[in-house]
């Protein structure tokens, strides 16, 4: 079997493997009239658009729990490497610790911790 016969054969089963899904889809659907029912979150209605503004309070809090995010992401990595790679290693997760605490107290200081 040459390599061209071979890729028509698989684009031919590729091809019978969509038409099969679209056609059990088509048996097993409840209706084929679009759905008129509103979007909703959680069972309740929406009570603004959905591509409303957030309040600015939000942006602090997404940087920090960015800040806490990316130090986990560093910081499991660096646990299994810091015996092969010694002080210097050491030094630079405090580095890196002391530029992610720096964001942290200017959340505080913004407010992002103050939840009332």
């Amino acid at each position: 079997m040459s390599g061209v016969t071979a890729a028509l054969s698989l684009l031919g089963v590729a091809a019978l493997a969509v038409a099969g899904v679209y056609g059990v889809a088509t048996v097993l659907r409840v209706s084929a009239a679009a759905v008129s029912a509103v979007p909703f979150g959680s069972g309740l209605e929406p009570v603004e658009h959905a591509v409303s503004r957030f309040h600015v309070r939000w942006y602090t809090v997404t940087m920090l729990f960015l800040a806490f995010d990316m130090e986990m992401i560093f910081m499991y990595p660096w646990t299994l490497v810091i015996s092969a790679m010694g002080p210097s290693a050491v030094i630079e997760m405090f580095v890196f610790l002391a530029v992610l605490l720096a964001g942290v107290v200017h959340a505080w200081r913004e407010g992002a911790l103050r939840w009332t």
